[in-house]
């Protein structure tokens, strides 16, 4: 007797160019993550506690913008997350639609969560590919973390609308950090519209001393 499995189309949606179709079977919901991950979520809880968020320390000169590229996302939570006992693996696998960024977060307890990622690239150069495999990362970490830019829009509106200047003795503790851990416990130590007002100086230090 032959059997057959049956499965189950999910929504599907044009993406890039790209036809995308969601399997629903109740199998393929299960691989994205361990049977249980109450040790993990735990740990990940007591780590997002002491994550203050990524410093937009790049430019995008053709929206004139910055934002937090993946080494500063790393920085804001690769401490928090190792002293929980979790980590970050971000691996790629192709598909019939094309390359697909595949992140599991992992606790020491063997607990894991996964999410997928297509990455969407201009053509299938390899700089085009490197380009697009970064960009999914940054956003796939964060994601999986819970991971902000702390210079949004609003916070940097409402350091405007108060015309704070910088403080002296802030740009003196930055100057004057002597590595980029210290400069970090400098960084949060300041509340939101500080770390606005003197974004531009902690940017400045952190490439002086990478």
């Amino acid at each position: 007797m032959t059997s057959t499995r049956t499965m189950h189309r999910g929504p599907t949606m044009t993406l890039g160019g790209i036809r995308w179709t969601w399997n629903n079977n109740s199998k393929r919901k299960k691989q994205m993550q361990s049977e249980s991950i109450a040790a993990l979520a735990a740990a990940l809880s007591k780590a997002q506690a002491s994550i203050t968020g990524a410093l937009k320390d790049s430019s995008n000169p053709f929206f004139k913008s910055k934002y937090a590229d993946l080494a500063s996302c790393w920085d804001a939570c690769r401490k928090q997350l190792a002293d929980n006992g979790l980590c970050v693996i971000q691996t790629t696998t192709h598909t019939d639609a094309g390359v697909m960024l595949v992140t599991t977060l992992a606790h020491s307890s063997g607990e894991w969560i996964r999410g997928t990622l297509p990455v969407l690239t201009k053509d299938s150069g390899p700089q085009a590919q490197g380009s697009g495999i970064t960009y999914a990362r940054r956003y796939a970490l964060a994601a999986i973390v819970g991971l902000a830019q702390i210079d949004d829009d609003a916070e940097a509106a409402q350091a405007r609308g108060r015309e704070q200047k910088p403080d002296p003795e802030v740009l003196a503790q930055i100057a004057g950090a002597a590595d980029q851990p210290t400069l970090l416990a400098l960084f949060k130590s300041l509340d939101a519209n500080t770390r606005a007002t003197h974004m531009d100086a902690f940017s400045a230090r952190k490439k002086e001393l990478t």
